[in-house]
């Protein structure tokens, strides 16, 4: 399963879900931010090798749609609602990150191996 996590500048949270995400197995991660200034800007690269995108807030989905509009129709795109008050790797973030799409992940894992 390849997931793209993002979020705007791509500092704290995305990167913090690839790391906290990246040990599980069958998954690859990468993270990327859809802001001009993002250390690692979203590109349709990203988009074309993701299964699933999974975005921090409901503005980053908007930013996606639309400027990737018809890429993003490949991969399933999932919001966990996590707003940008967290720094990279703080355990609070990666609580939540565990909690809210580590449910998902898991559901996705199951589905694979059927």
């Amino acid at each position: 399963m390849r997931i793209l996590f993002v979020c705007g500048r791509a500092r704290a949270r995305s990167p913090t879900a690839e790391q906290v995400f990246a040990r599980r197995p069958g998954v690859e991660t990468a993270s990327a931010g859809v802001s001009p200034d993002a250390d690692e800007p979203v590109e349709a690269d990203h988009l074309a090798w993701a299964e699933i995108v999974v975005v921090m807030e409901r503005a980053h989905r908007r930013k996606l749609m639309r400027r990737f509009g018809p890429a993003l129709r490949r991969a399933r795109l999932v919001c966990l609602d996590i707003p940008d008050a967290y720094g990279f790797m703080e355990p609070a973030l990666v609580r939540l990150l565990e909690a809210r799409a580590g449910r998902f992940l898991r559901t996705e894992r199951v589905r694979s191996d059927a």
